[in-house]
């Protein structure tokens, strides 16, 4: 890279702004993650092309819409956690009682949707003829919910510790692929594939809950019911936020697999996979290692914390600038890479979701910064609408075009909310 380049220049003024702790912090948790999605990362590379010749686009695509149902659940026993609490921790990590408290109500919440989610499950399978056809996959998959739970995330973000994070996933992730490999090794291994996920993240969800009571030293009590209300009063717009946000997101897979079959929702699948990993790496652990970090800028300074934001965020459009377009060109030989041969619905469907994928990049940390700001109501009101208008559209559009539909739903979406976002964080600018 050229030494004068403007993305060279962007980084060198953002890395002044932050004062030594905070860049020494924020660098620390950037590499922990960093390392971690370079491995979560890579294992994708190695895992689904091996999975998806193994088992076959059919039995791929039916665990897929499986992991899309199962989604939910994950986002009702998430709730709003993962911002809310890492929020409220961050800003009461010298405050060891206060963390417990946190903790504690968290966790007991957590536990009690998580239960809820287990009988809900329960109802669908035994109701819909659908789910009850294949209830052992849905079944299998439902430990990943239960690990999830388990797995307090959003302590080690607020607290700072996210190297437990990336040596923990890291560990997950290892495991995943060596059990897979040793495991599945034809299409009648296909229920292999959820049980071994939903060991594994069992696995690492305990792992985090002993390294936060040894290591972190936090302690469990049953809270007052005045601290439950507040984290769930705290969290609740997060949570409708997620529940939006994968109303066009996860339902677009779950939609494809209502109204298609499994093989198509298997090609489509991959796609999403391929283009998620573009959107997360290495913008997602960047996004976590910065936010407990950009919350306690703003509380010192509004405007620093805006400047800041500003710079990071051009930072992620001059790189996606440089690299989606390089996707796009040889996407054909991602795909045939990843599946084995050169699939055109995937080809097809990667293209058009990596224009969605642009926007999502250049709209992170416009995001956010509304919820470190507390704009949460605003963050709320920008997905709930765009739910309401995006899932019709993401129905309509795959009845008329099928896959295709799905991936030009995706770039609508994402466009709209790239732009409601811009001009409402640019207005919160001018205010202030």
């Amino acid at each position: 890279m050229h030494l004068h380049s403007p993305t060279l220049r962007l980084i060198q003024k953002t890395y002044r702004m932050a004062g030594h702790h905070e860049r020494r912090t924020v660098l620390r948790n950037f590499a922990s993650l960093s390392t971690l999605q370079a491995i979560t990362y890579i294992l994708p590379i190695v895992i689904l092309p091996y999975l998806f010749r193994t088992i076959g686009p059919e039995k791929f695509g039916l665990i897929a819409f499986a992991q899309a149902f199962i989604q939910y659940f994950m986002i009702l026993t998430d709730y709003g956690f993962s911002i809310s609490a890492t929020k409220a921790i961050s800003l009461h990590q010298d405050k060891h009682e206060k963390v417990n408290e946190i903790f504690s109500s968290v966790m007991i919440v957590k536990a009690a949707l998580a239960f809820a989610s287990l009988m809900l499950l329960g109802c669908v399978i035994f109701f819909v003829p659908r789910f009850r056809q294949d209830w052992l996959v849905y079944v299998l998959s439902f430990g990943a919910v239960i690990g999830n739970t388990i797995f307090p995330v959003w302590l080690f973000q607020g607290t700072e510790k996210m190297k437990h994070i990336a040596d923990i996933n890291i560990l997950g992730g290892v495991l995943l692929a060596v059990f897979l490999f040793w495991s599945v090794r034809g299409p009648q291994d296909y229920l292999m594939v959820p049980l071994i996920n939903s060991v594994v993240i069992l696995i690492t969800g305990l792992l985090g809950q002993y390294i936060a009571l040894t290591k972190l030293g936090v302690t469990f009590h049953f809270p007052g019911q005045t601290s439950m209300r507040e984290q769930l009063k705290a969290g609740w717009d997060i949570f409708i936020s997620n529940v939006a946000i994968n109303a066009y997101t996860t339902t677009r897979i779950f939609a494809i697999g209502l109204l298609t079959n499994n093989t198509i929702t298997g090609f489509y699948s991959i796609a999403e996979r391929i283009a998620s990993l573009c959107q997360t790496f290495p913008l997602t652990s960047f996004s976590q290692a910065l936010f407990p970090r950009l919350s306690k800028i703003f509380r010192k300074s509004r405007p620093r914390a805006l400047e800041f934001m500003r710079k990071i965020q051009q930072i992620t459009v001059n790189i996606s600038l440089i690299c989606l377009p390089l996707i796009f060109v040889f996407s054909p030989f991602v795909v045939r890479v990843v599946c084995g041969g050169v699939y055109e619905e995937t080809v097809l469907s990667l293209r058009l979701l990596l224009i969605a994928v642009f926007f999502v990049s250049a709209n992170a940390f416009r995001v956010q910064f509304l919820l470190v700001c507390g704009k949460t109501h605003i963050y709320s009101r920008i997905h709930v609408v765009m739910a309401m208008i995006g899932l019709p559209v993401i129905f309509l559009l795959i009845s008329s075009f099928s896959y295709v539909g799905a991936a030009i739903a995706t770039i609508f979406i994402e466009t709209a909310i790239f732009t409601v976002t811009f001009f409402t964080v640019k207005r919160l600018r001018f205010r202030n």
